[in-house]
């Protein structure tokens, strides 16, 4: 994920939520956010998102349990327009392909869906590399496609396996729910279907609102990608001169082929300048290296571009309200208290 975007909830979450015992509030409370931010209608920072799915899974207490859930609570009427697409598709093949080609419009997650053999992979990988999300995310996300598959057909369809990088609650009941084997310590986070039971046609399948939805979507998909690209860019050349120093917008005018004063426009067309977009990246990345308890401040304040350390904790104050010792410190206990 870009770190400019917002990530917009759908309603559809919260009634899920409301279906199996938990409200909005309780969630907002456990992950120590106010009602305000949640609801903001820009949405939610990538960080928020990933502390939202966190304290969801701490109230429900057993991962697993909370994944295959919320799953089977989630009403198709309450779906996004992106995943509603979906659920009206002509097959689970359609499906799945819309599914991959709209998660562009919702980030964190990226799906690569590949199909070889007797078999269909689909892979999740992060929209920023820099931020992993919880494994809850990933599990709920191939239930999430797995349910859709379900409820599309009307049929009782399995994954052949599905593998996960970081280690979940009871593996046993996720295996009872996906009708597979679960495999932890996987290189990349993967769900293996039936090639198959793609061709499956969808019971749900609309073509009338397929064709208001779909031109719709596309034209979003477009738009996004002329709306972003420059300030992905600008992201990406400073995150590879940031460490050690902070990059001018000489130096990334330069790498961009322009001058400062179009570089400063193009950004400002976007509603962003250069100094918001370098506060945010030092943010993003400091977070990230702060996460790695190998690297100590003064490491994480060079690879951020601060040349000394005073510098760096002024920084961190006005971004977390804390140091980032204290920071790092809640992080641990707060990762120690959820498993």
């Amino acid at each position: 994920m870009t770190s400019h975007d917002r990530i917009k909830i759908p309603p559809g979450f919260w009634i899920g939520l409301r279906e199996i015992g938990f409200s909005m509030e309780e969630i907002a409370a456990k992950s120590q956010m106010n009602l305000a931010e949640i609801e903001r209608p820009e949405g939610v920072t990538t960080s928020q998102y990933f502390t939202i799915w966190q304290a969801y899974s701490e109230l429900v207490g057993n991962i697993s349990e909370a994944v295959v859930k919320l799953s089977t609570a989630y009403d198709p009427r309450q779906y996004p327009p992106s995943m509603l697409a979906t659920y009206h598709a002509r097959d689970y093949r359609d499906a799945l392909n819309r599914m991959a080609k709209y998660k562009r419009l919702c980030p964190p997650e990226n799906l690569r869906k590949t199909e070889t053999g007797e078999n269909c992979h689909i892979e999740l990988s992060w929209t920023d590399p820099a931020q992993s999300g919880p494994a809850m995310l990933v599990a709920i996300t191939f239930a999430a496609l797995l349910e859709l598959g379900r409820r599309g057909t009307g049929q009782p369809i399995k994954a052949k396996l599905v593998e996960f990088v970081e280690p979940l609650g009871d593996g046993q009941l996720l295996q009872d729910y996906f009708g597979c084997p679960i495999r932890y310590g996987a290189d990349n986070n993967r769900l293996t279907m039936k090639r198959s039971d793609l061709d499956r046609p969808f019971l749900s399948h609309n073509e009338e609102l397929l064709e208001i939805l779909t031109p719709a979507l596309e034209h979003a998909l477009d738009e996004r990608q002329s709306k972003f690209s420059i300030v992905q860019t600008v992201e990406r050349i400073m995150k590879r001169n940031l460490a050690g120093s902070r990059p001018e917008m000489l130096i990334v005018a330069r790498d961009l082929g322009m001058s400062e004063r179009t570089l400063q426009r193009r950004l400002t067309e976007e509603g962003t300048s250069f100094k918001k977009i370098l506060s945010r990246v030092r943010h993003e990345t400091a977070l990230a290296y702060l996460m790695d308890p190998s690297l100590e401040i003064h490491e994480v304040a060079f690879l951020t571009g601060y040349e000394d350390q005073n510098s760096f904790y002024r920084a961190f104050r006005l971004w977390e309200g804390e140091t980032p010792s204290n920071w790092r410190i809640r992080q641990k206990s707060t990762s120690t208290l959820a498993r």
